[in-house]
């Protein structure tokens, strides 16, 4: 199924916006089933799992990742990272599909067995997944506003108030190396854009993804800081 959405997109047929614009949509469909607002029994279980169907979220995530790699080499550090946070999660949801439908079931199942902060969690994978979703909503959003800004400065910015706070030396210095080979601006949207798409009609579709996109990050952070896992920092 990945290999046809590939050619397809290599068609042209679609754009990787808009794919993450479909994906969304399927997790806005599925969202309302799995409300329980009268779990009285399990009140705490209702405050601490909101509801983001694991599925269509590590969709999201994948098509996010050919997104960044429109800006080429720079970000292939930040692309094998989230790669093998989907494959985690991706393993852990294929185990037991019905029971970890729910992404912050696998929260909730690692924060009891004591393994939420270990390095090899799902948990950290899902901190710093999420945490590469913000640089790309804040990436498009300046981009979105702004189509005339220097690549360089867009990128830094969002990496500056998403993903630097939680980086330490080598993830910073790694990212520094990385600047030297952003695209300008004016290619990044190119590459973005559909066949014969106006940048007018790229920037609504940018707009729209953003939207979409937001509330189910900032119910993922609300969750992550239920398990205290939202200030996570690596090396």
């Amino acid at each position: 199924m990945m290999a046809k959405k590939r050619r397809r997109e290599m068609e042209n047929i679609t754009t990787e916006i808009r794919s993450a614009i479909e994906e969304l949509s399927v997790m806005v469909k599925l969202k309302p089933v799995q409300e329980h607002d009268d779990d009285d029994d399990d009140h705490h279980h209702h405050l601490s799992t909101p509801n983001i169907p694991t599925r269509p979220f590590l969709s999201i995530c994948s098509v996010v990742v050919q997104v960044l790699d429109k800006i080429g080499p720079t970000m292939v550090v930040l692309r094998q990272d989230i790669h093998q946070n989907i494959q985690r999660l991706e393993k852990v949801y294929e185990s037991e599909p019905s029971k970890y439908k729910n992404l912050a079931e696998i929260l909730k199942m690692e924060a009891l067995q004591g393994t939420a902060r270990k390095t090899s969690s799902c948990c950290r994978a899902l901190v710093w997944l999420t945490r590469s979703m913000d640089f790309t909503v804040a990436l498009l959003r300046r981009l979105a506003v702004d189509p005339g800004l220097s690549m360089e400065e867009v990128v830094e910015d969002a990496y500056s108030t998403t993903l630097k706070p939680w980086h330490g030396w080598i993830s910073s210095a790694a990212f520094r190396v990385a600047m030297k080979l952003i695209p300008d601006s004016r290619t990044f949207i190119d590459l973005l854009a559909g066949k014969d798409q106006t940048q007018e009609s790229l920037v609504d579709e940018m707009q729209k993804l953003i939207s979409l996109l937001t509330p189910f990050l900032e119910e993922i952070h609300a969750a992550l800081k239920t398990y205290n896992l939202e200030r996570i920092r690596s090396t």
